[in-house]
């Protein structure tokens, strides 16, 4: 018997150890190589398939003339992309600071949730683009109405995934505060919030990207300057070339944004990441 016991606590040898680093770093390293990689097959099609097909720049640049209107456009690009980064943040950091807070008084007053939950997902049914005429002709054409609409984007998934997670909560976690007698305040602090940080996660990540859409969005409505207002004037200019070259600053904010919220998922919540065990 005493055997068997050592058995079972024995740890994994070390070759066993060294071979499941191994698995979780390719994971890590797939993470970024498999995307490169699909990417850079996408553009070898593209390229090839323009050059096939002698498709005019005006319908379709190749993704060379897309990289040397990049190179050639830099100042123009880095300014308009910096008046995007800009609103996104700016949108994205108001419905952080609302949407959270919200959420919590939603979880603990009945009443304000189902007075507001239906109000919410009303104006959420609604399209943006439709409102945001609307936000302009308030606010004016400066950064303002383009940090509310990519708020008003931004606004919903944080929101509900804040109130998801933060009602999402095994009752045993509860019971066993109370039986400390630890008080509410306490059970939010320790219990809660750290069950509700994956779903919220959720929704960060969701939004943020969702927020750049919601400043491009302002952008095309009435704009000087921004990737959105870059990407109109070029079309209309018919340089298709730097209007793919914004487009691609677009999707590189976008995909910025969204690893930075999920490297600080990864740092604040590391159980939600973990590899499940074989």
């Amino acid at each position: 018997m005493r055997g068997a016991e050592t058995a079972i606590d024995a740890p994994p040898p070390p070759g066993a150890r060294i071979e499941r680093r191994r698995r979780i770093g390719w994971s890590e390293v797939s993470l970024v190589l498999l995307p490169v990689l699909a990417l850079v097959a996408i553009l070898a099609v593209w390229q090839l398939a323009v050059v096939a097909l002698d498709v005019e720049p005006i319908i379709l640049p190749r993704p060379t003339e897309v990289a040397q209107s990049l190179a050639d456009n830099a100042s123009v690009l880095s300014s308009a992309t910096w008046v995007t980064l800009g609103e996104t943040l700016a949108g994205f950091g108001a419905a952080i600071a609302i949407g959270i807070p919200l959420a919590v008084v939603m979880m603990y007053s009945r009443g304000l949730r189902l007075t507001l939950y239906p109000l919410l997902v009303v104006a959420q049914s609604i399209p943006k683009v439709a409102i945001a005429p609307i936000v302009l002709i308030w606010l004016g054409y400066g950064f303002e109405p383009k940090v509310v609409i990519a708020f008003l984007v931004a606004f919903f998934p944080v929101l509900i995934g804040s109130a998801t997670g933060l009602r999402v909560i095994e009752p045993d976690l509860v019971h066993l505060t109370r039986s400390l007698r630890a008080s509410e305040w306490q059970t939010f602090w320790l219990v809660r919030l750290p069950s509700a940080l994956p779903h919220i996660f959720s929704g960060l990540k969701v939004a943020v990207t969702l927020a750049v859409i919601g400043a491009v969005i302002g952008e095309f409505v009435g704009a000087t300057n921004g990737l959105g207002y870059l990407v109109l004037h070029s079309a209309s200019q018919s340089n298709t070339e730097l209007t793919w070259a914004a487009l691609v600053c677009l999707g590189v904010v976008g995909v910025g944004l969204f690893g930075l919220v999920a490297l600080a998922e990864r740092l604040l919540v590391p159980w939600a990441d973990r590899e499940p065990a074989e």
